[in-house]
């Protein structure tokens, strides 16, 4: 009788649930209060050489991924989403069920902006797609990136 108690605690201790995250601890995790996903800072070097910083949640399981901001009355204006796509492949979004305009902001490999879909509109079923594989994808409120000076070639890190 007693392996049975010993055989679940070993079960449940080898369970990704157990397992914390890669990158941070849940005490040192910054959540986002409507999201929950973790925040973390992303700095973008503009044409001009002006580097400017965001706070963006990152949505990395595809669970994440699928909703993104849909549903999101507001971001704030240094805000935005980054959705982490391993390995980098062809990207492609839509705007179903988002009510803000946004900037599709699509990185290689190198962390660099392959292109932007600018002012993306709300609710469209129009696909916003990738000119090259993706590594990455950053989503800004509409008109952000033209207001910075981000362009294709601008450096983003995170």
């Amino acid at each position: 009788m007693r392996l049975l108690p010993i055989a679940c605690l070993a079960l449940t201790a080898c369970s990704p649930q157990a397992l914390p995250q890669a990158n941070a601890t849940s005490a040192e995790a910054v959540r986002h209060p409507v999201s929950g996903l973790e925040v973390i800072p992303l700095t973008v070097a503009a044409q001009d050489g002006k580097r400017h910083t965001f706070k963006v949640e990152v949505a990395q399981s595809p669970e994440e991924q699928a909703r993104g901001l849909m549903f999101r009355e507001r971001m704030g204006t240094n805000e935005g989403m980054l959705f982490l796509r391993n390995p980098p492949g062809p990207a492609s979004f839509w705007m179903k069920n988002t009510l803000i305009p946004l900037d599709i902001i699509f990185i290689g490999a190198d962390r660099r902006v392959i292109n932007i879909a600018a002012d993306a509109v709300p609710h469209s079923l129009d696909p916003r797609e990738s000119a090259g594989l993706t590594a990455a994808v950053l989503e800004l409120n509409g008109g952000r990136a033209a207001e910075l000076g981000i362009v294709p070639g601008s450096k983003v890190e995170w």
